[in-house]
């Protein structure tokens, strides 16, 4: 027969009990159950998953590789270990389960989750990323875990994994060495983080980088890395601190390298202008489907700073040199797929001219731009 912990968790608090052995085989025995070392440590191990970490999802997140873990209410919990999508065989008792998770989750950072608040956005203590949605504008109550990297790659190792080609590692290598103003772009879960934390381990460790983002993922392998992470209002609504404010107080820190984690909004203005006011070598990442996209995404991205076309266009030619591109095809694997130049044209609008690509098979293939990046190679 199996135990409803529900039961079991209501018994212990109207005695005012903890979840221990010998109080648990009490509440097990008066609720009229089996009670045997087997039921009793089994409830006592289910009860604690479920009161730390994250619950029924803990031995979920510890699988080697995985990368994400959804919860699409009770019956759908999915994992990506870089294979694509899997549904595993965990489930939860009902919706209600799910939400008592995803509240306590919620709660370790300070963080309100509830009819009025129904939407939670927050990085736990471990460095996972955590947002949960509730099931009154849902449907059912889902959360989407995002597990930060537990190794640092470099570039060798992206050589060596076929993610890139050895002439593509000396590329990035030299663009980092020189300075250049760069942003990694790419679709969700492709490793635009990955690559961008990989060539900040490439910096001299005599430089200082200043890293902004909403929620901290970045991780790079350097000496001397300050993080600056925004924050969302609380239940009042004051209190937030916004990727803008970060960026204008990350110029104050005397930052040898300015790295905007995400680019996805307003502040896209304040690192244009500090790329164009002799901040060299900074970068970030931003959400886009080809290299060639870039331009318009940050078009896109530069409206929401107050900025016009015009000023966006003139600003990004001045402020950025490249692009680099990766991808994730359908096995999960994840590859740079093209490093493309920056430049304006005649008409002053910035276009994003190949310099290189590799094609799915590992052909490469130089574009027009190919002399322009040829000088950053070693």
């Amino acid at each position: 027969m199996s135990v409803d912990l529900d039961e079991v968790r209501a018994r212990l608090s109207a005695l005012g009990q903890l979840a221990r052995p010998a109080e648990v085989a009490e509440a097990l025995g008066w609720l009229g159950y089996v009670v045997s070392d087997t039921s009793v440590l089994d409830t006592v191990d289910a009860l604690r998953r479920e009161s730390e970490g994250a619950g029924p999802l803990d031995e979920l997140l510890r699988l080697p590789g995985v990368t994400d873990v959804l919860v699409n209410g009770p019956e759908e919990v999915w994992l990506d270990r870089g294979r694509g999508l899997e549904l595993c065989g965990v489930r939860f008792a009902d919706d209600e389960a799910v939400r008592r998770l995803a509240v306590r989750l919620a709660a370790l950072v300070g963080r309100r989750l509830d009819d009025a608040s129904p939407f939670v956005d927050a990085r736990l203590p471990d460095g996972t990323r955590v947002h949960a949605v509730l099931a009154c504008i849902a449907g059912r109550t889902c959360v989407s875990l995002r597990v930060p990297a537990r190794v640092r790659l470099t570039l060798d190792d992206w050589v060596a994994r076929g993610s890139l080609t050895p002439l593509g590692g000396d590329l990035v290598r030299g663009m980092v060495a020189g300075r250049a103003a760069c942003l990694v772009s790419g679709g969700t879960g492709s490793g635009k983080t990955t690559l961008l934390a990989t060539m900040l381990g490439e910096v001299p460790a005599d430089e200082r980088i200043v890293v902004v983002e909403d929620s901290r993922e970045l991780a790079p392998d350097h000496p001397h890395v300050v993080h600056l992470e925004g924050r969302t209002a609380n239940a009042e609504r004051v209190g937030s601190v916004t990727l803008t404010d970060l960026v204008r107080n990350a110029l104050r820190m005397r930052p040898d390298r300015l790295v905007v984690g995400e680019v996805r909004g307003a502040e896209l203005a304040d690192l244009l202008a500090a790329l164009n006011t002799g901040h060299e070598g900074g970068c970030g990442t931003v959400h886009a489907n080809s290299a060639g996209a870039v331009p318009a995404r940050l078009e896109a991205l530069g409206a929401l700073g107050g900025l016009s076309r015009h000023a966006l266009h003139a600003q990004a030619a001045a402020g950025l040199d490249a692009v680099v591109h990766v991808r994730r095809d359908r096995s999960g694997r994840r590859c740079v797929e093209q490093v493309a130049v920056l430049a304006a044209g005649t008409d002053g609008l910035v276009t994003a001219t190949p310099a290189v690509s590799w094609t799915a098979d590992g052909r490469e293939e130089r574009g027009p731009a190919w002399p322009r990046v040829a000088g950053w190679l070693p």
